[in-house]
């Protein structure tokens, strides 16, 4: 990764908002970097960073062999934020005493400020009262030497405490999540106020570096860019194209499993746009008589991963093959890969489109988004001038409409599906909420029941509504449309798409469903 002079290193004890803090820390204009606690101390003396902060944890301090940071970062003469879990292994660690709570506290709590200090300048002072965000049963029982109370809760008396000279912070609470009013404003005082550090990390700053990194990288050598018709690897293919023109060529593998009109967009925005080299592929008999009938949605999954990795090597084959690959791969993949839990980046990639190239191509990675998060590429797409429909595009899947399709995939049900989802989009728009919502889309379910038009008797499909409100797609709810919009779009589909009688409305929350139904 790149290096940055001034970066906040972050240890990750296994918190399920780690990323929130990076980001949060990234909003204030510092770039971030997360590690987990059995790499930390190897990252420290790596990135050299001007501040630390200790997420979270499920673990509890007095469990034996519970996570702790590296003593080098106490001793660093470097400011350090630890935040609920972070809060606790400082204190022990530093010297003080930390356990298990009979007053546990989770959810919505106030804390009540006693005196003020650097962390909270010009945002909370003393003798108000603020909402945070609590999940914690552990609290601290001793404060280290030299600590001193800077705000409590019935829960937690020690809900922030400090160690003004040392610039050392603990706060019971997290910062980090929305529902910590004045949760981002604490972490940009952390990083400016009390680490001094300066607002650098800009979209500006990082392309002018990226393009550097990427000559440096691919000199002479030729690039090949598998484009899926997504966000990410058509900002990463823009970027690339930026810094070495000509030397890049995009492969276009059009699966007939995109959604209305999409192949012609990817393709006119790259040819005629930006003039960036692109071979499109006409796939479409290809996928769709191999997926032609399957249920099972995990091999619909592998099928198109295979057939994809099949045609783009043919397709690279023909160019004379490249040196490199690019691929969109984005900060959370990183931080998989090397997470608490060690889950592998691989396994979470299983379904996209390049999987498993370089090795059988003998190509090596190009990977310039890498330490982006996804409301960064965005930003990244609209400093390099992509179209906002474009850049703000909903998350759309690998596999595409035949994960969309349950039961199994034809060419009838396909145009079908593509045609209620384009009405749904369509009125969603209309309606002023495609920003609102994270992800929404059309599900062609295999049930088919009698209706009534015309006076005659239907027989035909039911559609399934979906649209959701997420952060990261991690967690979701459903989006609570009104009922008149509901209807509307409803009597649309029914009116405009032949095929479908009836609509219903998926109300369910991930957990405990996913946000796909396959």
């Amino acid at each position: 990764m790149t290096e940055h002079p001034d970066t906040v290193l972050i240890i990750d004890f296994g918190s399920q908002v780690t990323q929130l803090i990076a980001r949060r820390v990234r909003e204030a204009g510092v770039y971030s970097e997360i590690v987990p606690f059995q790499l930390a101390e190897a990252a420290f003396h790596r990135l050299k960073p001007k501040a630390v902060i200790l997420s979270g944890s499920p673990a509890s301090t007095g469990d034996i062999d519970s996570p702790r940071a590296p003593q080098a970062v106490f001793d660093a003469g470097i400011p350090v934020l630890g935040i609920c879990y972070g809060q606790m292994t400082m204190c022990v660690q530093l010297g003080g005493r930390a356990e298990s709570s009979t007053h546990r506290e989770f959810g919505r709590a106030f804390v009540e400020i006693q005196k003020d200090c650097p962390l909270f300048a010009g945002i909370w002072s003393e003798g108000t009262r603020h909402q945070v965000w609590m999940s914690h049963g552990d609290r601290v029982m001793d404060m280290p030497p030299g600590f001193e109370i800077f705000a409590k809760s019935p829960g937690a008396p020690y809900a922030v405490f400090g160690d003004i000279a040392r610039n050392f912070y603990g706060l019971m609470f997290h910062p980090e999540v929305v529902h910590t009013t004045d949760g981002a404003r604490l972490i940009h005082n952390f990083v400016h106020k009390v680490a001094g550090l300066g607002g650098d990390w800009t979209m500006a700053a990082f392309r002018a570096k990226a393009i550097e990194e990427i000559r440096a990288k691919v000199g002479s050598g030729r690039v090949i860019c598998g484009l899926s018709g997504g966000v990410d690897s058509s900002v990463a293919a823009v970027l690339i194209h930026e810094a070495i023109g000509e030397q890049l060529t995009c492969i276009f593998v059009d699966h007939g499993l995109l959604r209305q009109n999409e192949a012609e967009e990817v393709v006119t925005m790259f040819r005629d746009h930006y003039n960036i080299p692109l071979v499109h592929v006409e796939a479409q008999d290809l996928f769709i008589d191999a997926l032609e009938g399957e249920v099972d949605p995990e091999v619909k999954r592998k099928t198109i991963g295979r057939l994809f990795i099949e045609t783009f090597e043919a397709e690279a084959k023909k160019l004379g093959g490249a040196d490199f690959l690019a691929q969109g791969t984005l900060y959370p993949d990183v931080i998989e890969s090397v997470s608490f839990s060690g889950g592998p980046s691989v396994t979470i990639k299983s379904h996209h489109n390049v999987g498993g190239l370089p090795e059988r191509m003998n190509m090596q990675l190009v990977e310039p988004l890498r330490e982006l998060f996804k409301d960064e590429v965005r930003v990244l797409g609209r400093e390099l001038g992509l179209p906002e429909h474009f850049v703000g595009r909903q998350p759309f899947p690998g596999p595409g409409l035949a994960i969309r399709c349950p039961g199994g995939v034809t060419r009838e049900k396909l145009a079908i599906l593509r045609q209620a989802d384009a009405v749904y989009l369509d009125e969603i728009r209309k309606a002023g909420l495609y920003d609102a919502i994270w992800q929404a889309f059309a599900v062609l379910l295999p049930v088919q029941t009698v209706g009534v038009m015309g006076d005659g008797r239907t027989y035909e499909f039911v559609c399934a509504l979906r649209a959701v409100t997420s952060v990261d797609g991690m967690t979701a709810d459903f989006y609570p449309y009104d009922m008149e919009f509901l209807g509307n779009t409803a009597t649309r589909i029914i009116n405009e798409v032949r095929g479908i009688n009836r609509v219903v409305y998926d109300v369910t929350s991930k957990p405990p469903g996913t946000i796909e139904w396959e």
